[in-house]
C-alpha cells in the first residue's frame, strides 16, 4: 500500500467507511510499521490482549512516540480516572464505584431507571417541532444520555444545561476540526473541566453533609471494604461517568439509527415488536460499535501474537470494530442480522477494562431505537452518509439529518 493503513483508518477521508481498511488490516494480524504503533484487528488476538496483565493502560506507562493519533495534553487537576489506571489502583475505584451503580450492592438502580428513562426519550421526541426537518444527534441522541447521566448523578436539573455546556465543550476537544487552534481548543476545554471540578467539588460537599439517593451521594459518603473515596477521586470518577459514558451512548443511538434506516425491514420489524430491540442493540454494537478501537496500550513484557514478538514497551492499538467482522469469528460479518445466533461482541471491549457503563448504554440505546421506530413515520435519510466527526476512535456522525411523514404521539 501507498500509504501506512494505520494512517489511512485515522485520515478522515475514511471516516464514514473504515471497514474496508479493516478488512486490509486483518490479513496481517500483526500490524506495525517502522514508526507507528503495533495494531491488531482479528478477533481472538484482541480479545486475548484485552485479558492480557501484561497490557497496561496507565498513561505513565505509555510511550506515545511515533503514535500517528495523539492525545491533547490535559493540564487537569483531576487524578486520572480508574479508566486509564491498571490494577491494584484500577480495581479499588471501580469496585468502590460499582457500589452505588449495580451488583451486588445496587442490583436495581438501571432496572428502576427504566420508566424515567422511557419519559426522557418520549419528551424529546414530542419537542421535535418540524418532521422534515430533524437531527438526530442534536434532537435526541446527544442531549438523551447527558440528561440521564445528571438524574444519576443527582445533578439538580436546573442544573442540567450547564453539564450540557460542559460535556459538549470537553466532547469537542476529542474531535478537533482541521486547521483548528489546538492550543486554543485544549484551553477551552481545560477551562470546562476545571469549572466541572468545581461545581462538582460543591455537589460532593453537600452530598456529605445531606446525602440523598443519588449516586454522588453514594460515592461522596460510601465506606465499604475498600473504604472511602477521596474527594478527588469521586471527581474523578464523576466527570468520566459524565464525559465518557455519555459520548459512546450518543454514537450507539446515533449509529443504531442510521444503520437502521439502512435497513429499513428490520426498523420495521422492530416497529411492530419492540422487543427486537434487545439483539438490534447487540448487533449493532458489533455492526457499528460507537468505540471503533483502543490506542494507546503499553506492553509491560515482550509478548508473542501469531510468531511476531511486540516489545516491551511498545505501544498497542486494538481495532475492536475490525475484530467485530472477522470473518473467522463470524458469519457473513458484513451482514447486519440481529437475528444472527451469537453476537459475543467486542463493542464494550472485554476484561478489567470492559464498558462500566454498559447496562445503562444498553437500555438507553433500547429504548431510544424502539421508540424512534415506533412514533416517527416513514421515516428517511437526508444525505448518505451524513457528515461524520472527525473522531477515529469514537465514530460516528456529527449530525444525522432525517425526515418523516409525522410524529406518532
Amino acid at each position: 500500500m501507498t500509504q501506512a493503513i494505520l494512517r489511512q483508518i485515522i485520515d478522515y477521508s475514511h471516516r464514514a467507511d473504515p471497514y474496508p481498511l479493516y478488512e486490509e488490516l486483518r490479513k496481517t494480524p500483526v500490524y506495525h510499521d517502522s514508526d507507528g504503533p503495533f495494531v491488531l484487528g482479528k478477533y481472538y488476538d484482541i480479545q486475548g490482549l484485552l485479558h492480557d496483565p501484561r497490557i497496561s493502560s496507565d498513561m505513565r506507562n505509555r510511550k506515545a512516540a511515533g503514535d500517528p493519533l495523539g492525545e491533547a495534553d490535559e493540564e487537569s487537576a483531576l487524578p486520572p480516572a480508574f479508566l486509564r489506571l491498571d490494577p491494584p489502583e484500577h480495581d479499588r475505584l471501580r469496585r468502590m464505584t460499582n457500589r452505588s451503580f449495580g451488583p451486588p450492592h445496587s442490583p436495581r438502580r438501571i432496572y428502576e431507571m427504566h420508566g424515567e428513562l422511557e419519559g426522557i426519550v418520549s419528551g424529546l421526541i414530542d419537542g421535535i417541532e418540524d418532521p422534515e426537518r430533524i437531527d438526530l444527534v442534536d434532537q435526541v441522541s446527544y442531549p438523551f444520555p447527558v440528561t440521564v447521566i445528571c438524574r444519576l448523578l443527582g445533578v439538580p436539573r436546573e442544573d442540567e444545561p450547564r453539564f450540557h455546556t460542559w460535556a459538549d465543550i470537553i466532547a469537542a476537544n476529542l474531535d478537533p476540526a482541521p486547521g483548528a487552534d489546538r492550543a486554543e481548543r485544549d484551553k477551552v476545554a481545560n477551562n470546562a473541566r476545571t469549572e466541572l471540578g468545581m461545581y462538582l467539588a460543591g455537589l460532593v460537599e453537600e452530598r456529605r453533609k445531606k446525602p440523598g439517593e443519588d449516586m454522588l451521594s453514594q460515592l461522596a459518603a460510601s465506606h465499604g471494604p475498600d473504604g472511602a473515596m477521596t474527594t478527588m477521586e469521586v471527581l474523578s470518577t464523576a466527570a468520566l461517568l459524565l464525559i465518557a459514558g455519555h459520548e459512546t451512548t450518543v454514537n450507539l443511538i446515533t449509529n443504531g439509527m442510521l444503520t437502521l434506516l439502512r435497513n429499513p425491514g428490520v426498523l420495521q420489524q422492530l416497529r411492530e415488536d419492540p422487543k427486537l430491540a434487545v439483539p438490534v442493540v447487540e448487533e449493532l454494537l458489533r455492526f457499528e460499535p460507537p468505540v471503533q478501537l483502543i490506542p494507546h496500550r503499553t506492553t509491560l513484557a515482550d509478548i508473542e501474537v501469531r510468531g511476531v514478538t511486540i516489545p516491551k514497551g511498545a505501544s498497542l492499538w486494538l481495532v475492536l470494530a475490525s475484530g467485530n467482522r472477522d470473518p473467522d469469528r463470524f458469519e457473513k460479518p458484513d451482514r447486519f442480522d440481529p437475528l444472527r445466533g451469537d453476537i459475543q461482541h467486542l463493542g464494550f471491549g472485554s476484561g478489567i477494562h470492559s464498558c462500566f457503563g454498559a447496562p445503562l448504554a444498553r437500555l438507553e440505546a433500547q429504548l431510544a431505537l424502539s421508540e424512534l421506530a415506533r412514533r416517527l413515520e416513514n421515516p428517511r435519510l437526508v444525505e448518505d452518509p451524513p457528515p461524520y466527526r472527525q473522531n477515529a476512535v469514537l465514530r460516528g456522525p456529527r449530525h444525522l439529518p432525517i425526515t418523516c411523514d409525522g410524529i406518532r404521539p
